[in-house]
């Protein structure tokens, strides 16, 4: 049966329904996936795509975020493909379109993640799946306080320093959590800073992620030097995935208010 739908991003778009050749260009989407029970229906996703970690691997690699192979993927029959916004380039989906049907989620903050979820629960055929998450995940986060408004500055990127700004599901995430980021004064979703910015933003913390940039404790110390009397955090840049991490993500986070409180 075809189906029409509109995606995230307001794009008209036909599919088989319900879809059995998934690929999925999204890494915190493929987890999603199959923690709705659709690994049998996954068949490609990209090399970052590593969750979970048990059964992802049987997937073929087929493509990065930034970059595809089309012949890859043409060669997997796609019946849909699942993109997202800013983990995807315009590029990616306008060639993909062209051939398969494309879903194109956006997410930027916790409602848009949660959304997205049941999203994909309809046009997948797992609603039920899909809303027994979501509120799980509402669940978990009910539960989380917040911290007395500290200011931080969550590094992303280094060699220039970036940082998430406004309308970025970290910073979501940080202000649900109580902290205040300083940086959403920006343009850009996603700034780049030097050490004047940092040392004339008062924070309170400075939080490094391990990834997309794997900042570690060799990171620190050059930090530390900016802003001597700031303390500067490592932090687990997976749990601040969207998607089904979100409900392994709230233990982390109850933790981290308590490291900084």
């Amino acid at each position: 049966m075809k189906k029409q739908m509109v995606d995230a991003v307001g794009r008209q778009f036909s599919y088989a329904y319900p879809p059995t050749r998934i690929v999925s260009l999204v890494p915190g989407i493929t987890e999603t996936l199959f923690a709705l029970g659709l690994e049998e229906q996954v068949v490609g996703r990209t090399r970052f795509c590593k969750f979970p970690i048990d059964k992802v691997e049987k997937v073929p690699a087929i493509s990065g975020t930034k970059d595809i192979n089309i012949d890859r993927i043409r060669a997997l029959k796609p019946d849909l493909i699942i993109a997202e916004k800013e983990e995807n380039t315009k590029d990616i989906v306008e060639t993909l379109e062209k051939e398969f049907p494309v879903y194109v989620a956006e997410i930027q903050s916790v409602n848009s993640a949660l959304d997205t979820i049941e999203q994909l629960g309809f046009i997948l055929n797992v609603r039920d799946k899909a809303a027994q998450l979501v509120c799980s995940i509402r669940e978990q986060f009910h539960e989380l306080g917040k911290v007395s408004r500290k200011r931080v500055a969550y590094f992303i990127w280094r060699k220039p320093y970036m940082v998430a700004g406004r309308d970025t599901y970290i910073n979501s995430v940080l202000t649900m959590l109580g902290y205040e980021n300083v940086f959403t004064d920006r343009d850009s979703r996603y700034p780049a800073v030097d050490v004047k910015d940092i040392q004339l933003a008062r924070v309170d913390y400075i939080f490094l992620a391990s990834e997309p940039f794997p900042f570690s404790e060799k990171h620190k110390k050059e930090l530390q030097d900016i802003v001597p009397d700031v303390p500067v955090v490592l932090v687990d840049g997976e749990m601040f995935w969207s998607g089904a991490k979100m409900l392994e993500a709230a233990k982390y986070f109850k933790n981290l208010q308590k490291t900084c409180p």
